[in-house]
């Protein structure tokens, strides 16, 4: 991982991390998506750490133009939610699971005719 060089904490830059929570990061188009959204808010890529997690920097002075830039500056999450994953991961398991139980009753029901 790229570390930070005390003159870019000194000299007025902030970082941030970007999070997606189905590591869409490995689509480039997605990837690139994200980053011509984050451009408009002044951030630039310094590092890909994996198909998760990217690394942004901006001069503080961006933050003037926060208003403008039609995107939250300090988002650190892209696509669904981890929340709404793990909520859609419990579902299907469960769906699974009542699929699995319910045949199982049905074939024990049909055996005792």
């Amino acid at each position: 991982m790229t570390s930070y060089a005390p003159e870019e904490l000194a000299s007025g830059w902030e970082f941030k991390i970007v999070r997606s929570a189905t590591g869409a990061f490995k689509r480039t188009e997605f990837l690139q998506r994200v980053l011509e959204e984050e451009k408009r808010a002044g951030w630039t890529l310094v590092e890909e750490f994996d198909n998760s997690r990217v690394r942004l920097k901006r001069p503080v002075s961006a933050r003037a133009s926060d208003g403008g830039s039609g995107i939250d500056a300090y988002r650190s999450h892209v696509g669904i939610s981890e929340l709404a994953l793990g909520l859609r991961v419990g579902v299907g398991i469960l769906a699974g699971l009542a699929l699995i139980l319910s045949t199982i009753a049905f074939l024990v029901h049909a055996s005792h005719r």
